[in-house]
């Protein structure tokens, strides 16, 4: 995942930090006041035990989880599962099909088979021949969801769904509620560089983040923004691929073809209401490319920052939505 960091040390007077590990990766809580004498460990246990409970909904590194038990079955009938995780598989599905299938949580297989996933590394591309065996066990069109009673359900035995690229974002909605339910009015929760901002530090001051710039070969500082209740995402070709005959090859693969993506585009930034939304279209507008990408921002409203890759550096191009955004607003 991407680095998204604050941009600047806090004063320790101006905010309480929480952290600790979660989903593979670390999170960062930053709260403008502090819960009171006593609370803070309480609340560190509270937030942690609702990290657990959502891996143990949909991880796919724990063989336990409710999302491993519907990919292990071969059945094409209809699995029980928790109501959040149908609402979040049927989230994921709208944005499917909104980019025209390039974003596809049902392309796990693939991205395992490229080395990308939890399968373990390679340092060649796969076979075609590789390659056509697993599309026909993908495609977002095979999974359906039911609300009542809630279950999911695969109509090709193979299927297996992968929630990775949206379930960190959904995660940091699920901590902003608790924050929000407990009464905080001023915080920023970062789960593996996704963000949401409520509110503002303890002294007035917004929560400025830093967007990286998507180089190869050292990590800086592209932009700096302000976030008020808002959330922020980012999506990249930087720091998960493998270089092969010349060639990078990007961990975002189309699932129609099962090829490796390669285009322009190094990043995207996607600001929404909330995190899961900006999460799944990061990786959804990064997987449209340079010229789909845009032109699906402006078609849906999307605020979105793409950074595509030149010879003599980088160039942005900025939504007419984001353009339009206060969280834009003061940028050169």
């Amino acid at each position: 995942m991407l680095l998204i960091g604050t941009a600047c040390t806090d004063p320790p007077s101006q905010v309480v930090e929480l952290s600790g590990r979660t989903m593979g990766t670390r999170y960062s809580i930053k709260l403008a006041h502090s819960p009171g004498p006593g609370q803070l460990a309480p609340l560190q246990q509270r937030i942690d035990d609702r990290l657990d409970a959502i891996n143990r909904m949909m991880s796919t590194y724990r063989e336990d989880s409710d999302l491993m038990r519907f990919n292990r079955t071969s059945s094409t009938t209809w699995q029980d599962a928790p109501a959040a995780l149908v609402d979040l598989v049927e989230r994921a599905l709208r944005i499917s099909e909104s980019s025209d299938g390039m974003y596809d949580i049902t392309v796990g297989p693939l991205v395992n088979l490229w080395g990308f996933g939890n399968a373990g590394d390679r340092d060649t591309p796969p076979s075609a021949g590789q390659i056509a065996e697993l599309l026909p066990t993908v495609g977002y069109q095979h999974l359906q969801t039911r609300r009542a009673p809630p279950a999911l359900r695969k109509t090709v035995a193979g299927l297996q769904a992968d929630l990775s690229s949206i379930a960190k974002g959904w995660a940091v909605d699920e901590i902003a509620a608790l924050l929000d339910a407990e009464g905080f009015t001023g915080y920023l929760v970062e789960i593996g560089g996704e963000v949401f901002a409520r509110g503002g530090k303890r002294n007035g001051d917004p929560w400025r983040i830093a967007i990286e710039r998507p180089s190869f070969t050292e990590r800086s500082i592209q932009r700096v923004v302000a976030l008020h209740d808002l959330a922020m995402a980012t999506s990249g070709d930087y720091r998960n691929f493998f270089p092969a005959g010349g060639k990078r090859y990007s961990h975002t693969i189309d699932p129609r073809s099962g090829m490796a993506i390669a285009h322009g585009l190094a990043s995207v930034t996607v600001f929404a209401r909330n995190c899961a939304e900006a999460d799944g279209w990061a990786t959804a507008l990064m997987a449209l490319g340079d010229e789909q990408g845009p032109a699906t921002a402006e078609r849906l409203g999307i605020q979105a920052l793409f950074i595509a890759r030149k010879d003599d550096g980088f160039s942005e191009r900025v939504s007419s939505a984001l353009h339009k955004a206060p969280v834009w607003r003061g940028q050169p």
